[in-house]
This record gives structure tokens, C-alpha cells and sequence, in this order.
């Protein structure tokens, strides 16, 4: 299967063939799921903790006598219907979020995930996107000229971050430049995951070949 492949001017520049396996993988969204979940359960930190009856301060001694007042009877002001008392079944530091995922699941969830995508037209191939100036003013002209693309219109004019330009070799300069434009957010092709594949509208792969090559390799 062939892709058409672009320059920064928002031109076609060649085209590139592309790995069956990678972009042309059947969509298992129970996989992409568990896959995506997965991950997002090992990102939580774990750290909202409640304290129970038996931890907060304070209920040493009973508010008020049991009879006589006229008022509910009750032990204790640690208790969870008073205000400052303990929790009910709070959540707690100890339990465990994280999830097993297993590097293949990772990867076949990526594969269905960018073939769902190129199918549908999210899927931008860029010969270079490299901006050795280092400045936003060249990056947002890039954007501006990528705009141009058949179904990349909406990229420039964007107040959020909509598509994600993954490169082939780490470029500070590059990512500077492009760091403070709302619409596009830069990262590594080798950091590449389903999760981050599905936070974005656009997804744009820099350097077709090589990166092609590259996902196809990952198992």
C-alpha cells in the first residue's frame, strides 16, 4: 500500500510504501481498549487517601450524656455523620493501580490504532520537518504551509492541540521551535504509543520511509 508523502511547503513531494502490518491492521477496538486503559491506570500516582473513624482526631470522650437531653444519642464525634468525622469506605494510598501490559499488546493496539487513522484520513506524511532556526515564527509558517494539505485545513486555525508531529531523530531546535504553537504538539516517533496516537486529531510522521521501517520492526 502507498501513502502520498509531503514537504514543509505543504507540496507532494513522492510517495512511500507502507508495511501491511502496520497501517493496513484490522481495527480491534477491545484491544485498543485495554491497551489505552491499561496504560492510563499505570499513569495514577495512587496517592488520594481518606482517614477513617479510627485516624482522625479528637471522640476521646462522648458529646453528651445518652438520655436525658432530648437530642440524638451518639459515641463518638469521629463518627462519618458528623462534620470532620471519618470516611465510609474512603479511598485509600495502598491500592494498587497498576495493570500489566504487555509489550506486544502495546504494540498490535498502536498498529490498529494508526490504520484506523490512515483509513480515515488523520495520517500525514512530511519528508522533513526539521526547523533549524530554533523559531516559532518558521514553525508556524510550516503549519500554516501544511494547512494547505487536502484534510489538514483545520490544523492552523486551531486554538488546541490537534495534530501530533512524530520525528524520526530527536531535534531540539525543532521541538523548540514548534513548543509554543497551540495546535501541534512534537514527539519522538520511537515514544510512539496507542494512547497518545488517540489524544490527537492529525497524526504527522516525519521521514516516511525510515519511520515505517522503524514501526514495522517493533514487536
Amino acid at each position: 500500500m502507498e501513502a502520498k508523502v509531503y514537504n514543509k511547503e505543504g507540496k507532494e513531494s513522492g510517495t512511500v510504501s507502507l508495511p501491511e502490518k502496520v497501517f493496513g491492521a484490522k481495527w480491534r477496538p477491545d484491544l485498543v481498549h485495554q491497551a489505552v486503559m491499561g496504560m492510563k491506570s499505570n499513569e495514577r500516582a495512587g496517592t488520594a487517601d481518606a482517614k477513617g473513624r479510627g485516624e482522625v482526631s479528637g471522640g476521646g470522650k462522648k458529646p453528651w450524656r445518652q438520655k436525658g437531653t432530648g437530642r440524638a444519642r451518639h459515641g463518638s464525634i469521629r463518627s462519618p455523620i458528623w462534620v470532620g468525622g471519618g470516611v465510609t469506605h474512603g479511598p485509600l494510598s495502598e491500592k494498587n493501580y497498576n495493570r500489566k501490559v504487555s509489550k506486544k499488546m502495546r504494540v498490535e493496539a498502536l498498529y490498529s490504532v494508526l490504520s484506523k487513522k490512515l483509513k480515515e484520513g488523520e495520517i500525514f506524511f512530511i519528508d522533513s520537518l526539521a526547523i533549524s532556526s530554533g523559531k516559532t515564527k518558521d514553525a508556524d509558517k510550516t503549519v500554516l504551509n501544511l494547512s494547505k494539505i487536502s484534510g489538514l485545513e483545520p490544523l492552523h486555525s486551531s486554538k488546541k492541540k490537534r495534530a501530533l508531529a512524530t520525528l524520526f531523530e530527536s531535534d531540539e531546535k525543532t521541538k523548540k521551535s514548534f513548543r509554543n504553537l497551540a495546535q501541534l504538539q512534537v514527539s519522538s516517533l520511537k515514544n510512539l504509543n496507542p494512547k497518545e496516537a488517540l489524544d490527537y486529531k492529525f497524526i504527522l510522521i516525519e521521514k516516511p520511509e525510515d519511520s515505517a521501517k522503524f514501526l514495522a520492526s517493533r514487536k
